[in-house]
């Protein structure tokens, strides 16, 4: 039995009060994807991204929901907090079937790519260890069904989720190198 008022149960019971079929892992993932790949947090950007995912209007709930998320990613990503290294990913809680978690997270890592993906300006200017990061993800989001549920499975799913709450993070701060011009070097005459 999952905990009824989670936070990723109200969303997707938002999410299918108002008519989207789509994860909010989903969502959650092409959020920080897209801000990772230095789409900024502005409201607007962000909702018409949403809105083509979500295949509709978006009613006004689901707009302040989604503009509420893009708060919390964006305070996850820019602050200052140095005691708070990692992202709380949007999944079904630890009650929730094993199968149904590994599937959430799968989602999010097909959203993560996508919002990355349709905001990247220049993926050959990633390191190799930010391209290792988002091959990783293209791997995660196949392995949904490879998880059994056990001891191993629940260990395994752990650490995978472990990786994906810093691994935005790593491009998120790859991505802001890149936007910083270079410094102007002093000219000798």
């Amino acid at each position: 039995m999952t905990i009824a008022n989670s936070p990723y149960q109200a969303f997707a019971s938002l999410l299918t009060a108002s008519g989207h079929n789509v994860s909010p892992a989903e969502l959650h993932g092409m959020l920080l994807g897209r801000s990772c790949a230095g789409a900024g947090f502005d409201n607007e950007g962000w909702l018409i991204d949403a809105a083509e995912l979500l295949e509709g209007d978006i009613q006004d709930n689901v707009r302040n929901a989604l503009i509420g998320l893009q708060e919390m990613v964006k305070g996850e990503l820019t602050g200052d907090d140095v005691t708070v290294v990692t992202v709380v990913l949007l999944l079904p809680t630890d009650d929730a079937p094993l199968a149904d978690r590994a599937a959430a997270l799968g989602e999010w890592c097909q959203g993560f790519l996508s919002g990355f993906g349709l905001n990247c300006r220049d993926s050959s200017m990633l390191s190799t260890d930010a391209t290792v990061v988002l091959q990783d993800l293209a791997a995660i989001s196949q392995v949904q069904d490879a998880l059994e549920e056990s001891e191993d499975g629940e260990s395994d799913y752990m650490e995978v989720m472990e990786y994906l709450r810093v691994a935005p993070l790593l491009l998120f701060s790859e991505t802001k190198k890149a936007d910083v011009p270079p410094a102007a070097k002093p000219s000798l005459h």
